[in-house]
C-alpha cells in the first residue's frame, strides 16, 4: 500500500463516480464513491481514539528508541499504517457516518488486521464471505452499501455490484490500481502476465482478473523464485535450450499451477510473450529478482532481440512496502537480541518483514499484543513459513541482563497495537511503560 496519496478514476470495470462527495447523487442507489464523503473531520476523533499510540509517539520523539534500565526497545523508522490503509479505514468510518440507517457490507476484510476488522464489525459492518475467486453478494440489495477493500476486487465483482445497483464505496489502494493498469496493458498487447504473488490473496485475484478485459488475456501466478524457476525451465526447454533443472512435463506444469493460472492457460503457447508484475506487498528484492531472472531466461532461450520484443518487467512494489522493508534492514545493522513484528498473520507485507528479520535475528511475528502474556512471560507467535498454526514459547524474554529488542509492524497495523506490544515487553522486564513518559 502506498505511502503517498495516489488516486485515480481507473477501476476494474471502468466505473466513474456518479456524484461528488456529499451530493444528492452520492446518496442514491447505484452511486460509485471513490473520494469519500467529505466527513474526514467528523470521524477523526473516533479514529484517533481507536488507533493512536502514545508510546509510538514517544518513540518518534526520542529518535525511535526507548531505554529503561538495561532494556532498550528500538522501532524501525517506517512502520505501521500507510496512506492506502489510512484512506481505506477512514472511508469505512465515513461510510458508517454517512449511512447510519443502511446496511453496510464489506467485501472480505478492509485490510489484514484483526483489530481493525473487529472494530468495523462492532460498528455493524457486515463482512461478505468469499465465493470462488470473488465474494458472495447474495445478501446485498439495491438499497444497501458495499465497501470495497484496499486490496480491490475482481472485475467480475464490479460487474455484479453494478447489476445490483447498490452504493459502492471503493477504497482500493492507488498502488494496486497502478499494477492493474500494467497488467491490463500486458493483456491488451498480447503478453501473459506473470504475477509474483499468492494466487489466493484478494489483491492478486483482483489484479489477475484485469487480463479478462481482453479476449485471450492470460495470467500465471508464481509464489516465489522456486516457482518462477519452474516457469523458466519450461520456457528454455521449449526453446531447445538445456535448462538448469529437469523441466516439468506439460501435464505436470498445468497440474502444479492449476489454481494459479487463467482459464485456458497453455504453457506451450502463453509463455511466448511475458510481462512481469507483482502483488504490491511481496518481498521487494524477490520480486525484482524474479523479473530479472525471467528476462535472462528469455535471452538464453531465444536471444536478446527476441527478449526485447517478447518480455516486459516493471517494479510495481508499493513505496510503503519498500520503505518498511528498507527501514527494517537499517534497524538490523545494529546488534539486536530479537525482533517483534506486529501484524495480521494473513498480511503479506507483515510476513515479508518477519522473513527479513528472521534471516538475522530471532523473530516473533505476533498478530496482536494479546499474544504476549506478561504474567507468564509467554508469547504465542507464528513461525516463518507456517501457514495455519501458532507456536508458544515460555520464558521467551530473559528477565535480567541487558536486552536490545527491535520492533516493527506491517502496513495494516495501527499505532496503538504497536504501543501495546512495547508496553507488554517492558512489563515483562519489570518496567512500567508509564514511568518512561
Amino acid at each position: 500500500m502506498s505511502n503517498t496519496p495516489s488516486d485515480t478514476s481507473a477501476t476494474a470495470a471502468g466505473v466513474r463516480t456518479t456524484g461528488a462527495p456529499g451530493s444528492a447523487a452520492a446518496d442514491a442507489s447505484g452511486a460509485y464513491i471513490r473520494k469519500g464523503f467529505g466527513l474526514k473531520a467528523e470521524v477523526q476523533e473516533t479514529l484517533a481514539a481507536d488507533y493512536t499510540g502514545h508510546l509510538v509517539d514517544l518513540l518518534r520523539e526520542r529518535d525511535y528508541a526507548l531505554e529503561a534500565g538495561d532494556t532498550t526497545i528500538r522501532l524501525a523508522r517506517e512502520f505501521g499504517f500507510c496512506y492506502g490503509v489510512e484512506r481505506a479505514v477512514d472511508y469505512a468510518y465515513q461510510t458508517r457516518r454517512k449511512f447510519p440507517e443502511r446496511r453496510i457490507f464489506l467485501a472480505g476484510e478492509i485490510i489484514h488486521n484483526p483489530h481493525v476488522n473487529a472494530k468495523l464489525q462492532e460498528m455493524g459492518v457486515i463482512f461478505l464471505s468469499a465465493k470462488g475467486k470473488g465474494f458472495d453478494y447474495a445478501p446485498v440489495e439495491p438499497k444497501d452499501v458495499v465497501i470495497l477493500p484496499a486490496f480491490g476486487v475482481t472485475i467480475q465483482d464490479f460487474q455484479t455490484l453494478r447489476e445490483l445497483g447498490c452504493v459502492v464505496v471503493d477504497t482500493t489502494c492507488g498502488s494496486v490500481l497502478n499494477v492493474w493498469k500494467r497488467v491490463e496493458a500486458y493483456a491488451r498487447d498480447g503478453f501473459t502476465s506473470l504475477i509474483h504473488g499468492k494466487y489466493y490473496h484478494e489483491e492478486t485475484r483482483a489484479t489477475a482478473s484485469q487480463v479478462e478485459k481482453y479476449n485471450g488475456g492470460q495470467y500465471l501466478v508464481v509464489r516465489d523464485m522456486a516457482e518462477a524457476e519452474l516457469v523458466m525451465d519450461y520456457l528454455e526447454d521449449r526453446a531447445g535450450v538445456q535448462p538448469a533443472r529437469e523441466p516439468l512435463s506439460r501435464e505436470a506444469f498445468l497440474e502444479r499451477f492449476a489454481k494459479a493460472a487463467s482459464d485456458g492457460f497453455d504453457p506451450d503457447v502463453h509463455l511466448e510473450r511475458v510481462g512481469v508484475a507483482n502483488q504490491t506487498t511481496m518481498l521487494a528484492r524477490e520480486s525484482l529478482a524474479i523479473g530479472a531472472a525471467v528476462g535472462e531466461s528469455m535471452t538464453r532461450g531465444y536471444g536478446e532481440a527476441h527478449r526485447a520484443e517478447h518480455f516486459r518487467t516493471f517494479d510495481t512494489i508499493c513505496s510503503a512496502t519498500q520503505d518498511r522493508q528498507d527501514a527494517v534492514m537499517e534497524l538490523l545493522r545494529d546488534p539486536l537480541d530479537l525482533m517483534v513484528v506486529v501484524g495480521g498473520y494473513n498480511s503479506s507485507n507483515t510476513i515479508s518483514l518477519a522473513a527479513l528479520c528472521a534471516e538475522q535475528v530471532p523473530t516473533y511475528h505476533i498478530a496482536d499484543p494479546d499474544e504476549i502474556d506478561v504474567a507468564e512471560n509467554r508469547v504465542r507467535y507464528r513461525r516463518i513459513g507456517a501457514k495455519h498454526h501458532e507456536d508458544e514459547m515460555s520464558s521467551w524474554l530473559p528477565t535480567t541482563g541487558p536486552l536490545r529488542i527491535g520492533i516493527t509492524a506491517g502496513a495494516s497495523t495501527p499505532n496503538n497495537k504497536i504501543g501495546q506490544a512495547v508496553a507488554r515487553v517492558f512489563a515483562i522486564r519489570g518496567v512500567d511503560a508509564g514511568s518512561i513518559i
